[in-house]
């Protein structure tokens, strides 16, 4: 990333490197922000504010952002609290009960192509969510790995065998949610006021689209986040999930662990056929 020498009108006084294209930006007029580059920063100036409803998970708000360079607010980082993981859950039930259009429809303003992190993805109405899941979110990844040799061809007819049973193993029909999207632990910045306190925890770096709900909850669990077990009793309590919720995390979890192997490689092959494994035992 090459830093810039003005955002906002105002010059640069230091830059410092977050990684992936990221860097938190000191200006002379005594802001600080948070600068991101890269092919994706369009989609994610538009999941921001798709994201930006009363009653929901507080994210940083976009400053600016011109096609290849996006400006949003900086959040002072705190500790993660029970009190504030609690209210992360309130308010992502808050989040997704508001209408996600359909399965596999992106942000207002966006199109099909769209990206999770480093991975390209694609956004594609459905009016089921089983079918749009298997087709559109594990199939290409699936491919990919597997023609990339990060998948054996055992590994590749696991989870082949998750896609020919979605039906059955997604559990009670659901309407589609607002989701996050990429919401591992990573993504949620806990903040923290002028003592150091945690206030709030806050969502960054999405990958919106409408979605299943449990895929949000499912991907808080997936490399462990601080108070997870808060987090979902809050939710649960003021959204309830559907009997056998639990059972579902690892289908829910199937599809970013692909999206790590295509982008890392065959250390995450193993965590993923597990997870096709348990989905498979779902019912």
């Amino acid at each position: 990333m090459i830093p810039p020498t003005a955002i906002l009108s105002s010059p640069v006084r230091r830059s410092v490197p977050l990684g992936g294209g990221t860097a938190r930006v000191e200006l002379a007029d005594g802001r600080t922000v948070v600068v991101k580059e890269g092919p994706g920063v369009a989609a994610e100036a538009a999941g921001l504010r798709w994201l930006t409803v009363r009653g929901g998970p507080p994210v940083p708000a976009v400053l600016a952002h011109d096609g290849a360079r996006l400006v949003t607010e900086h959040v002072p980082p705190g500790r993660p609290s029970a009190a504030a993981a609690a209210e992360l859950g309130r308010r992502l039930a808050a989040l997704h009960a508001l209408p996600g259009q359909t399965f596999g429809t992106g942000p207002p303003g966006t199109g099909e192509d769209a990206w999770i992190g480093r991975a390209p993805m694609r956004n594609v109405p459905a009016a089921q969510w089983a079918p749009w899941y298997a087709t559109h979110r594990v199939a290409p990844y699936l491919a990919t790995a597997r023609d990339a040799g990060d998948l054996t061809a055992d590994e590749a007819t696991v989870i082949e065998r998750v896609c020919d049973r979605l039906p059955e193993l997604a559990g009670p029909p659901e309407p589609p949610a607002r989701l996050h999207g990429d919401l591992w632990s990573g993504n949620v910045l806990w903040s923290a006021d002028e003592k150091g306190a945690a206030t709030e925890a806050w969502l960054i770096d999405p990958a919106a689209h409408g979605g299943h709900r449990e895929t949000d909850l499912a991907m808080l669990a997936l490399f462990g986040c601080p108070h997870l077990d808060t987090v979902l009793a809050a939710y649960d309590e003021a959204a309830p999930l559907a009997p056998g919720w639990r059972d579902r995390v690892p289908l829910h979890q199937l599809f970013p662990l692909l999206v790590h192997v295509v982008l890392f490689g065959r250390g995450y092959a193993g965590q993923c056929v597990a997870a096709a494994r348990a989905a498979l035992g779902a019912r």
